[in-house]
């Protein structure tokens, strides 16, 4: 049986599906895709992407590549404070800078509720 060269193939694959009302097309290699659930997120490195297109509807089919998985706990970073919402928050409630960004990383950055909360603290 004669072989057939890859690009030959590729060729006769997509009359096939054209006949069949299928519009195939490689994208390439990703360098980086990022699919998030609710409870966690993977992270794909290096998939071949291939768009397929169907009716109006477009399906892109991931090949290959490196997958990490993270749950929700490990995705989640703390939130850091900026130096100009401290500042503001400090002297709207007359506390110190620490303890100003302290509460605003229990609030995450809610400067209204950081400031009623240290006033509410102080009373």
């Amino acid at each position: 049986m004669k072989k057939i060269s890859p690009r030959r193939l590729r060729r006769m694959q997509a009359r096939m599906l054209s006949g069949l009302g299928l519009d195939l097309k490689e994208l390439g290699t990703a360098d980086e895709i990022l699919i998030r659930f609710p409870d966690k997120q993977l992270i794909l490195r290096g998939a071949s992407v291939i768009q397929v297109n169907l009716e109006g509807e477009r399906v892109f089919q991931l090949i290959g590549g490196e997958v990490e998985e993270k749950a929700v706990e490990e995705m989640i970073e703390e939130y850091v404070p900026p130096d100009e919402d401290v500042a503001l928050v400090a002297a709207q409630a007359g506390v110190d800078e620490d303890l100003a960004r302290e509460v605003l990383k229990e609030v995450k950055g809610d400067l209204a509720k950081a400031i009623l909360l240290l006033k509410s603290r102080k009373s």
